[in-house]
């Protein structure tokens, strides 16, 4: 697709948005102006789907996409659930997985028990926050590798997996703003983390999630974290980010989507039944944006699919406007002296890596790792590499003991092993 062609149908989305979102039912026109602002986004996408198609009987593909769902253990890790309430009332859902007692207690110094008596200081909490149309178990990697040797908390954001629907957006249709899920994590930190020392690690919105959080409790950095991760993630700009594509089809999708969006938020049940019928067309979509490799495991490109697919689309609709009005980049002073690591892929279309890189400009100390062949989800898709990196943080700030050794990338019942 062309750029003047690209800009053209988006434009004719534009004319069509205005006009079907001031008739109320009239489903055609809408469905009309998703597929034309979409359709930039997926023209590159599509190819392989229709290629796909001549290969591959439906019938196959749904069959294969049973299987794999029933065959990884991608988001099969649980921890202990607990729930926190944010300032509006919406219910956050988390899981804490603690630290095997028996190692924990071997794992205390002589030095330690003279200065504490029998019983030791808080552990070091790991608080994990994932990213837009994701869940906590976006991390699965890294809790299965982490389990048993420190303390970890995995929380949904407000709207995404086990946590309740925004309160303020149900009842007030007040707008999602990342300082209020800055706040969300702050209740979060109250009811799992009451006391000891934490560590923040945040994929993408998570990430600027971590940095609503310093930007309004800047106490709480100075008192009690002692390190963190941002992954994948930007300190603000992104309206300025291209998702890989020609400068004059975004710029004209830009202008569309947010009233394309709010449009399909009014008519969700419809649009589910759509998103089920174009599924093979929307995990090309999904797959694109997620990774970067070619080989990656189609179990987990299946998992990332089905998390994102899980997210409703009258949350999608809410959450996308406070991209575009995100800006943290003052709240980074609050990371500057604790070690930090900076972590993105090089070939991520939705956060791009020269945001990562832009942040660690502002953080001369911290750690930038820039990985090679991988998109957004890094995470999942190179999982030794954050993992290791995060192990080798986490060393530093003592909350995994210096001769324990990480590992079990992924598997359900793969922990992290005592040196």
């Amino acid at each position: 697709m062309s750029e003047s062609s690209a800009e053209s149908v988006v434009v004719d989305a534009a004319a069509a948005v205005a006009s079907a979102t001031g008739v109320a039912g009239n489903w055609r026109r809408v469905t009309g102006v998703a597929g034309a602002a979409i359709g930039v986004l997926a023209a590159g996408a599509a190819a392989g789907v229709a290629i796909e198609r001549m290969t591959v009987g439906r019938g196959m593909r749904r069959k294969a996409r049973l299987a794999l769902d029933s065959a990884g253990p991608y988001g099969a890790l649980r921890g202990t659930p607990g729930r926190a309430y944010a300032d509006d009332g919406t219910e956050l859902y988390y899981e804490v997985d603690e630290v095997d007692e028996v190692e924990a207690e071997e794992g205390v110094s002589p030095r330690r028990r003279r200065l504490f008596g029998r019983k030791a200081p808080a552990p070091v909490t790991v608080v994990f926050s994932h990213g837009y149309c994701l869940s906590q178990d976006s991390w699965h990697y890294q809790r299965a590798a982490l389990r048993g040797v420190v303390r970890t908390v995995h929380w949904d954001q407000r709207s995404h997996g086990r946590s309740g629907r925004g309160a303020a957006q149900v009842q007030e249709g007040a707008p999602v703003t990342i300082d209020q899920l800055g706040r969300d994590l702050k209740a979060v930190i109250d009811a799992a983390v009451p006391e000891g020392p934490v560590v923040l690690v945040g994929h993408s919105m998570g990430g600027m999630t971590t940095m609503a959080l310093a930007a309004q409790y800047p106490e709480l950095i100075r008192e009690r974290v002692v390190a963190v991760a941002l992954v994948g993630t930007s300190s603000g700009k992104l309206g300025e980010v291209h998702f890989g594509l020609p400068v004059a089809g975004v710029n004209a999708v830009r202008r569309v989507l947010p009233g394309v969006l709010r449009a399909l938020g009014q008519q969700a049940e419809l649009v589910e039944k759509g998103r089920r019928a174009t599924a093979d067309l929307f995990a090309g979509i999904i797959k694109r944006y997620s990774f970067a490799s070619r080989d990656v495991d189609p179990a987990v490109a299946r998992f990332a699919e089905r998390m994102i697919e899980g997210t409703p689309i009258d949350v999608v609709a809410e959450f996308y406007p406070a991209f575009t009005d995100h800006d943290k980049t003052e709240a980074l002073a609050c990371f500057a002296d604790l070690p930090v690591l900076v972590l993105a892929g090089l070939k991520d279309l939705v956060t791009p890596s020269e945001h990562s890189e832009a942040i660690a400009d502002l953080l001369p100390d911290a750690e930038l790792v820039l990985v090679p062949d991988a998109g957004h989800l890094v995470m999942l898709e190179h999982p030794e590499v954050v993992t290791d990196r995060l192990a080798d943080l986490l060393t530093r700030v003592g909350a995994v003991p210096a001769g324990a050794t990480v590992g079990g990338y992924g598997s359900t019942s793969g922990t992290a092993q005592p040196g």
